[in-house]
């Protein structure tokens, strides 16, 4: 009997540190569940004649969610800090272990530096003034930030965050260049800059991609020259019920022509009522060599929001894209296969829930 004490006893004290380790440090689970019905088709003719895409009802995740997130006092001001971020989505189960935002750093009052796979500064910045969130058929990607191109959130990736002094803070991001041969040396680079004063929030981003368009740029650039960066500027400001949001992004490409893009949108808030118009347009980045018409697309949207609380909302939107004939402009999210000259449009209502 007194063996089985003493073995509870030793037990019982390994195990006590790392608990009160943990109530000390505490590791939280959170996540988000986002789902849509949506019925979309895309119309319009097109240089090639491709046929339109027939309207069908869709059931679509919209990033749904699953983190664990911690951080250790390390004294002297200093904090280690990790996550790991699961998407999955709650209508399907396709997706991979943490695949999201997920990293590990160190924290103090000089700001924070992270290693592992994040959002870039550049998507962190711009997608802050879109009102769908980065998500649904109507939001941002569509057609700013080159589609899903200057939205990344990339691996191998090495991040600063400043503190925030005055309202201001920055933030800075390079990959590591794994992929280095002798003819090329691809890696991204990041900074943002933004200040946030009461109502006021205003940005800069830039972001370059080295080694690594070839997809994007579809020209004869040989290896080790190609190159394209992003540039953008914008802000949103409230006044009463009422949020306005602006930006324009502009990108230059290896053989391709300048393209500019930009945004406008309102939020007007009644009560646990949001009414929200945003409408968004991209021109020009054709081949140089090309003599198409420069693309052009534009879209318009509006959504009614319902919160009822700040973890639940119930969302209904209509988005239309109009393209010429040589744009490919499309949904925020859930992307349809559309020829180029094709319109994508649809409307959607679903719920979000974050826990």
């Amino acid at each position: 009997m007194n063996k089985k004490l003493i073995a509870l006893a030793v037990a019982g004290a390994c195990v006590a540190p790392a608990a009160m380790a943990q109530t000390a440090n505490p590791v939280t689970l959170y996540g988000r569940v986002y789902v849509t019905v949506e019925q979309v088709q895309a119309k319009g003719s097109n240089p090639s004649n491709a046929a339109e895409v027939a309207a069908r009802t869709r059931v679509s995740d919209q990033s749904s969610l699953l983190g664990v997130r911690g951080t250790e006092e390390l004294g002297g001001g200093l904090k280690a800090f990790f996550q790991l971020e699961t998407g999955f989505k709650a209508d399907q189960n396709d997706t991979t272990f943490a695949a999201r935002n997920s990293g590990v750093g160190l924290q103090g009052g000089w700001g924070s530096v992270l290693l592992g796979r994040w959002d870039m500064p550049f998507k962190v910045a711009t997608t802050a003034i879109d009102p769908y969130g980065d998500l649904t058929i109507s939001g941002i990607t569509g057609v700013l930030n080159d589609g899903t191109n200057f939205d990344r959130r990339d691996q191998n990736v090495i991040q600063y965050w400043s503190p925030t002094w005055a309202g201001i803070n920055f933030r800075l991001a390079q990959t590591a260049n794994e992929g280095k041969t002798a003819t090329g040396n691809p890696r991204d680079t990041g900074a943002s800059l933004a200040w946030t004063g009461g109502p006021v929030y205003v940005f800069y981003a830039y972001e370059e991609h080295k080694d690594q368009g070839a997809s994007t740029n579809a020209g004869p650039a040989a290896a080790g020259t190609v190159k394209e960066t992003g540039n953008a500027i914008g802000g949103n400001f409230s006044i009463g019920p009422v949020k306005l949001g602006a930006q324009y992004q502009w990108y230059n490409k290896t053989l391709r022509d300048k393209q500019k893009a930009w945004m406008g949108n309102i939020v007007w808030t009644i009560g646990n009522n949001q009414l929200i118009y945003q409408y968004m347009s991209s021109k020009d980045g054709k081949l140089n060599t090309s003599t198409a018409n420069e693309p052009d697309c534009k879209s318009n949207s509006i959504a009614y929001q319902y919160n009822f609380s700040r973890r639940t909302f119930f969302i209904a939107s209509w988005v239309k894209v109009d393209n010429n004939e040589t744009a490919s402009c499309n949904f925020g999210a859930n992307r349809l296969t559309a020829a180029a000259g094709q319109d994508p449009e649809g409307v959607f209502a679903g719920i979000r829930h974050i826990f």
